[in-house]
C-alpha cells in the first residue's frame, strides 16, 4: 500500500518581511505520473496561503472548507484573521477527521506579528517554524534551506533559496517535478508566480 502514496515537495520559508511557500508540479500514484499540471499552492485568506503535499482532493476540500469558515469569522470580526488562528482552525478541522484522516501536510503562512510557517500534519497538530518542507522529496529540500537560511534573509533570497531547494529534490525524488508553483505573502497581500523547469 505504501507505494501508492502520493508524493510531493513543498516548502515554505520566512523572511525578513513576509513568507513564500513553494511546491512542484507533478501528482503521482505509485509509479505513475497522474499530471505534469497539478496545482499544490493556494491562497487561504487575503493575507494566509498554504502549500500542500498528498491527495489533492484532501488538499482542496481543506483549503476551501477553511476559506470559507476564515471568510464567515472575517465578515463577523470585521478584521482579518491572524495566520496563527487559521491554523489552529485548520488543526480542528484536520483534528475532527482523525479516526479517517485528510491525508496530506501542510506549510501554512502569512505574517502576523511575525512571519512564520506552521506545519500540520494530516492529524492537525501545529508546529510553528521560520522554514519548513513536507513530502517525499523533503529530506533534500531542507538541506539546501538549512545551508542557506538567516532570520534577516531578504525576499529575493528567500525565492532563490525556495527554488533552488526545490530543484535539489526534484533531481531526486521521481515523484516531484514538471515546474514550480511560488506564493509569496507580506504586507502589501498575496502574489502567485509560475515557473518552468
Amino acid at each position: 500500500m505504501e507505494a501508492y502514496i502520493p508524493g510531493a515537495t513543498a516548502v515554505g520559508i520566512a523572511y525578513k518581511d513576509g513568507v513564500i511557500l513553494g511546491a512542484e508540479r507533478r501528482i503521482t500514484l505509485g509509479n505513475y505520473v497522474i499530471s505534469k499540471s497539478g496545482k499544490k499552492v493556494f491562497k487561504v485568506t487575503d493575507n494566509v496561503g498554504v502549500v500542500c503535499a498528498g491527495m489533492i482532493a484532501d488538499m482542496q476540500n481543506l483549503v476551501r472548507e477553511v476559506s470559507t469558515y476564515a471568510k464567515l469569522k472575517e465578515l463577523e470580526s470585521r478584521r482579518f484573521l491572524k495566520p496563527n488562528s487559521v491554523a489552529k482552525l485548520m488543526s480542528v478541522l484536520m483534528f475532527e477527521r482523525r479516526y479517517a484522516p485528510l491525508l496530506t501536510q501542510v506549510i501554512l503562512g502569512g505574517v502576523g506579528s511575525k512571519p512564520l510557517v506552521y506545519v500540520l500534519d494530516p492529524l492537525g497538530s501545529v508546529i510553528p517554524d521560520e522554514y519548513a518542507a513536507v513530502g517525499t522529496g523533503a529530506e533534500m529540500a531542507i538541506a539546501v534551506v538549512e545551508a542557506a537560511y538567516s532570520p534577516s534573509i531578504t525576499h529575493k533570497d528567500a525565492r532563490e533559496v525556495l527554488v533552488s531547494s526545490i530543484k535539489a529534490a526534484i533531481q531526486r525524488d521521481a515523484m516531484s517535478g514538471n515546474g514550480l508553483d511560488i506564493l509569496s505573502v507580506d504586507a502589501s497581500g498575496i502574489k502567485e508566480e509560475a515557473i518552468n523547469l
